[in-house]
């Protein structure tokens, strides 16, 4: 998932989010330690904090140490006669500018995801109009299981931001993703939620990473693509105040911090978490996605044969996500596909544009000569209705905030 995240504002002191007003909600896990220290990183960039402490919460944290760092009351029960006499649970919900949800447990994602309103923080998350933004913290196999995969894609869909989960040791002694993200990365991520920018207010979904479709349990087949140029381009429609839906493959780089990662293994996963995602502004497609899987893959490892002869497989053509959300409804208002060529890579590309449906392609040469598939570097060609505009060669950050920016652009 996000194991080494890029790190945003992280100079103490700052008052980037001075008169911000954040409601954090502490859910029941033993992340929830590291939330003491995200209330000092907010006060210390001028936000006031108002903590909501769920029952499960005060396991690992007491209300005298959330109160004593925020410099305020705690909030824990949903009926609190005093507050409940002024419907405190909704004032509370609508007077912040942002509410945090950290950690955010499996169970509460749940809760959110299907609108339970059984405690005071599952009430105020769903009583609000608010912005929402969750840090994710649980045993890696509740991370990875679909049932929070699929309540992940719903919140996304809803408009929750995401930061984390980082990948590494779990306090149950497993390792893997699903670690809370640091209290510095969330409030970089706080910091990029309630920034302005020409994308505020807009969602955009963007694909990476290649797929990896099984021939068995130990071999399958995939294109080589690190995911940099994608995960580049969604940290780039971040820092411009999207809300981004990062839906990714097996990729060899770490996905970004501050937004909603899908990971996806093989194409039909990946068109089913772009469906889930949707609707959305506006959808890059750079993900390198396999054009053909094997019909019936093997349970087991295949052997080899005493004749030596190799297995038949049997090939199926995987669906055409690009083409199928550039012509299917609803529709964002600008579609982008990547065409990464090794001949005739203008031509083909314009040719792809007019089949796919979509407004732009982005074409690259990825010839083994030229170092691209897998390095620092891009050279890209932008092809839409108004022919070929050929870009130099530049870093993919680069590439990705060029990019980022004709995108706001275009959605003005």
């Amino acid at each position: 998932m996000a194991p080494t995240p890029k790190l945003g504002s992280q100079v103490e002191g700052t008052d980037m989010l001075a008169g911000k007003r954040i409601l954090l909600i502490i859910g029941g896990g033993i992340a929830a330690y590291k939330s003491l220290d995200l209330i000092r990183r907010l006060k210390e960039r001028g936000a006031a904090v108002t903590p909501v402490l769920t029952r499960a919460g005060t396991e690992f944290v007491t209300p005298l140490s959330v109160s004593a760092l925020a410099g305020g009351k705690v909030h824990t029960d949903l009926f609190d006669l005093t507050d409940e006499a002024e419907m405190g649970h909704i004032q509370l919900s609508r007077v912040a500018d942002l509410i945090v949800v950290a950690p955010a447990t499996a169970d509460l994602m749940a809760k959110m995801a299907q609108g339970r309103a059984d405690d005071l923080a599952s009430t105020l998350l769903l009583a609000t109009d608010t912005r929402v933004l969750i840090a994710p913290a649980m045993n890696v196999r509740m991370w990875t299981h679909p049932a929070t995969m699929r309540n992940l894609a719903t919140l996304a869909g809803d408009g929750v931001r995401v930061v984390g989960p980082n990948e590494g040791d779990m306090a149950c002694g497993e390792f893997g993703p699903g670690r809370m993200a640091e209290p510095l990365e969330i409030a970089a991520a706080i910091e990029a939620a309630l920034a302005g920018g020409p994308l505020r207010g807009m969602h955009i979904l963007v694909t990476s990473g290649p797929t990896h479709e099984p021939i068995d349990p130990v071999r399958y087949i995939a294109n080589r693509s690190s995911g940099a140029q994608g995960t580049a381009i969604a940290q780039a429609l971040a820092a411009l105040g999207a809300r981004v839906t990062f839906v990714t493959g097996p990729a060899s780089v770490p996905s970004p911090p501050g937004m909603a990662v899908v990971p996806v293994e093989t194409a039909q996963e990946m068109l089913a978490a772009v469906i889930a995602a949707l609707p959305a502004d506006a959808a890059i497609f750079a993900a390198a996605v396999a054009d053909w899987r094997v019909e019936t893959p093997s349970d087991h490892k295949m052997k080899k044969t005493a004749t030596g002869a190799p297995p038949a497989l049997q090939f199926a053509e995987n669906p055409d996500i690009l083409a199928m959300v550039a012509k299917g409804s609803p529709r964002p208002r600008l579609v982008v596909g990547f065409a990464a060529e090794t001949d005739d890579v203008i031509a083909y590309a314009t040719q792809k544009l007019a089949r796919k449906g979509c407004d732009w392609i982005i074409a690259n040469d990825v010839r083994p000569e030229t170092g691209i598939m897998g390095g620092t570097d891009n050279a890209v060609t932008l092809i839409s209705a108004n022919g070929p505009d050929p870009w130099p060669r530049m870093t993919k950050d680069a590439v990705a905030r060029k990019l980022a920016a004709r995108i706001a652009e275009a959605l003005q």
